[in-house]
């Protein structure tokens, strides 16, 4: 029967082109007019609800000879006409380095009846093999040890073979904080990018995006790129309320991220400054107010460390999000408005669905388009970001007219050179550029009723032409599919009559696999660690079984010359250091403030009895309870120091989104971070300025590269409060061992195990310690326990010195 079925999923493309000489794999989707966190959104597009992401899309092959196979068909899976119970979608298919077989996401099952809100399902992973020869079946299995009950979507292989993907799986795996919403719309979102191991289920996050990312790709110098949502301001949703009067939202904030936590009348924020809007938290500081709001192209190593924007680049050479001067009140402080004097002569609002050259290492293609109304579909441009290309020299350039990065505002109005709208750009190896594409170029109206929808945004995939400067959409992949499948939303059945949908084009070849990227300790902060006498290795191996990173920058005081945003005349409190790039006020820094992203945020729309399900973060005074940074009498709240060179060093909790700004001594916000970061467990971050020097900071002098002196004071902090301080204390004429120690008890998930040896080989717990359980055998007596939040204990061995020969005593400290 199988073989049967399969036999009448292969047809052949009536269209004369030859095509490229691989086959292209592609997907199906129901149309969904709806254009705000649907399955053509540019954000949210991750959620499986019928209402979201129809049923009766397939995945797709195109041979090489233009014969289509449906392979989820002949694999078993999907069906024609009704999708109750066992409807598929389908998406984002990604081509193993072997060329083989491919994993993508899809969301098995439906409502079954009117009103069926018990059927939950969830985009999972999957992967396809026995696929390239059109005579095969092909197999197609789920992935093993994926996150069950969450939403896993844009997957593709690292070179180890591991699979990195997004998921709306909470940060820490939490359910009560599911889902995470966004910081704009408060809307569910993915939680950032997650690298799984299949075979034994490892599984961490790479990076914790409040936003959400998107589209990743491995590149070929081996980084991991994807498009980021960077929103970091303060919630909207809260201002509407309070400038309108009343309670639309309902905002609110949780005690805290815990199951225990309650809801609480507290909605203060503390970063970063206040939006325009809200005058009244504005007045008397001479602050602007700050909106911030970009899609972008972002970077990391596959082991989720050093993550950045592409080579470092930002709006000044790229364009994106606007942004006001800081402060009113100083002139030297300018509005962003591209363009100015640039390498880069074009500009994009935003940067979506990226792909990689196949022949040109750096090249990427993406999609500029707006954030509603065309499915995330707009003009296609390219970015060169090749590593060798410093962000001062990184250039757009437009492969579709200017006018079809966003929509006409009438049909009388539509430019001339209007050529409708792409999405999914995909180069091949033998020099075709593929795209989706409509002709439509007016904003998404929809159509049709809710039992019959229907949508002037009609996408396929075309081969676009070069003509007079700009590619133009050509000939089709394929000859039209359709799928007259029906379904329930669950409110109502929902019947498509419609072309289905063509996205995700991904090329079927054999690739190399591009060296794997590791982070590096640099010369400076290596002379830290020797003037300090700390053991890098010992150190990181610290900073893993605290799950910790360590954060490092050389100099405050400078920045890229570019930057005329916020203040840059700086100078560190007490001391004639300092970094000008004007004549005018200078600002004095004295302490790094960081600030972690807490899930806290959530809305009752004014009944408080019913919260709803989710919560936003919310930038609040590093907490972490791991974290113990050197800090003066009345240190300001979470604040670490500058050094006399301008030098920064703070430990910070990894793999939570963090941000942060310098103040001064009155501890008043004067130059602050506009993006989150997240780093990895052992990781050594350093910057060489507070805004990364691209070519020469503000006053025209290339990056510092001092040894930074808050390293090495952090360094000899640390060595103080991990050292074991032994010691022989006599009882009753007896001598006995006994040690001290420092722990934090409030830290989670770690275990101080007090051990003895008599050959330094086999050990022993005599006592042990995680946070409040603490459990002492008889060879063992606690002797003093005082002081918070670092802890000293002092344990005494029970046997006296004169009964054996050698007896040795240590701390073991160990993380699950």
């Amino acid at each position: 029967m199988r073989r049967l079925i399969f036999l009448t999923l292969l047809t052949a493309s009536p269209v004369l082109f030859a095509g490229p000489t691989n086959s292209i794999l592609f997907v199906t989707q129901t149309p969904i007019p709806a254009d705000f966190t649907t399955i053509g959104s540019v954000f949210g597009n991750h959620r499986a609800q019928p209402d979201s992401c129809g049923r009766g899309g397939d995945l797709y092959i195109r041979y090489a000879n233009g014969t289509i196979k449906n392979l989820t068909r002949a694999a078993g899976f999907g069906t024609y006409g009704p999708q109750h119970t066992n409807g598929i979608a389908v998406r984002q298919p990604c081509v193993h380095w072997s060329g083989t077989k491919a994993v993508f996401s899809m969301v098995v099952g439906a409502p079954r009846f009117q009103y069926d809100y018990a059927t939950v399902n969830y985009w999972q992973l999957f992967e396809i093999t026995n696929f390239t020869d059109s005579a095969a079946v092909p197999v197609i299995t789920k992935v093993p040890n994926q996150p069950a009950n969450y939403n896993n979507i844009s997957p593709i292989y690292g070179t180890d073979d591991r699979i990195i993907f997004t998921s709306d799986r909470p940060r820490d795996g939490q359910r009560h904080l599911y889902p995470q919403l966004d910081e704009y719309e408060e809307a569910p979102t993915v939680t950032g990018l997650w690298s799984l191991q299949p075979t034994n289920g490892d599984l961490f996050l790479l990076t914790h995006t409040p936003s959400g990312a998107f589209s990743p790709l491995l590149d070929s110098a081996g980084r991991v790129i994807f498009v980021r949502w960077d929103h970091l301001q303060r919630d909207q949703q809260a201002d509407t309320d309070f400038e309108n009067g009343n309670t639309t939202y309902g905002t609110f904030n949780w005690s805290d991220e815990s199951s225990a936590s309650v809801t609480t009348t507290n909605q203060t924020e503390v970063f970063p400054e206040p939006r325009g809007g809200r005058t009244d938290l504005l007045a008397g500081t001479g602050l602007t107010g700050h909106t911030f709001n970009q899609f972008f192209p972002w970077q990391i190593n596959e082991d989720g460390t050093e993550e950045e924007t592409v080579n470092h680049v930002g709006r000044h050479e790229l364009g994106g999000s606007y942004g006001n001067a800081a402060f009113t009140n100083d002139p030297n402080i300018q509005d962003l408005y591209y363009f100015g004097n640039h390498y880069n002569t074009n500009t994009v609002e935003n940067f979506l669905h990226l792909r990689e050259d196949p022949h040109t290492p750096g090249l990427f293609y993406g999609i500029d388009a707006p954030e509603f109304g065309t499915h995330a579909a707009g003009q296609i441009v390219s970015l060169s970001g090749g590593t060798n290309v410093n962000a001062s020299f990184m250039r757009i350039a437009y492969l579709t007219p200017r006018s079809t990065h966003s929509y006409a505002s009438s049909p009388d109005n539509i430019p001339a050179d209007h050529t409708g709208f792409c999405r999914n750009p995909l180069m091949t190896t033998d020099g075709y550029l593929i795209a989706a594409h409509t002709a439509w170029a007016l904003y998404e109206s929809g159509g049709g009723s809710t039992a019959f929808p229907s949508s002037r945004y009609d996408f396929r995939l075309k081969f676009l032409q070069l003509s007079n400067g700009f590619y133009a959409p050509g000939a089709l992949l394929t000859p039209g599919l359709t799928n007259r499948a029906a379904y329930w939303s669950p409110d109502s059945l929902v019947t498509q009559t419609n072309l289905l949908w063509e996205f995700d084009p991904i090329e079927v070849v054999a690739r190399p696999r591009p060296a794997r990227l590791r982070s590096h300790v640099a010369g400076p902060e290596l002379a830290a660690f020797a003037a300090a006498d700390v053991n890098l290795a010992n150190f990181q191996s610290y900073l893993r079984t605290h799950e910790l990173a360590l954060i490092v920058s050389r100099d405050v005081t400078t920045r890229d010359q570019a930057d005329r945003l916020q203040p840059f005349n700086l100078r560190i409190a007490g001391t004639n250091h300092q970094t000008l790039g004007a004549a005018g006020k200078i600002y004095d820094v004295a302490w790094m403030q960081i600030f972690q992203a807490d899930l806290l945020r959530s809305l009752n729309y004014g009944n408080p009895a019913a919260p709803r399900a989710g919560r936003r973060v919310i930038a609040q005074h590093l907490h972490d309870p791991a974290v113990d940074n050197p800090a003066p009498q009345a240190a300001p709240l979470a604040s670490t120091q500058l050094g006399p060179d301008g030098s920064m060093a703070a430990l910070v909790p990894a793999r939570r989104a963090l941000s942060w700004q310098l103040t001064d001594t009155n501890n008043t916000g004067v130059v602050r971070e506009r993006y989150w970061l997240t780093f990895q467990p052992g990781e050594i971050r350093t910057c060489t300025s507070c805004h990364g020097i691209n070519t020469a900071d503000q006053a025209n002098h290339p990056a510092p590269t001092n040894m930074p002196i808050a390293l090495v004071r952090l360094l000899n902090h640390w060595k103080t409060n991990v050292t074991v301080q032994p010691g022989v204390v006599g009882n009753q004429g007896t001598n006995y061992f006994q040690i001290s120690f420092i722990r934090r008890p409030a830290e989670p998930g770690v275990t101080y195990h007090v051990q003895t040896s008599v050959d330094m080989v086999n050990w022993s717990d005599i006592a042990s310690y995680a946070g409040a359980n603490i459990v002492l055998t008889a060879q063992a007596a606690e002797i003093s326990r005082t002081g918070s939040p670092n802890e000293t204990v002092t344990i005494r061995d029970a046997f006296a010195l004169t009964s054996h020969t050698a007896r040795f005593l240590r701390v073991n400290v160990t993380r699950p």
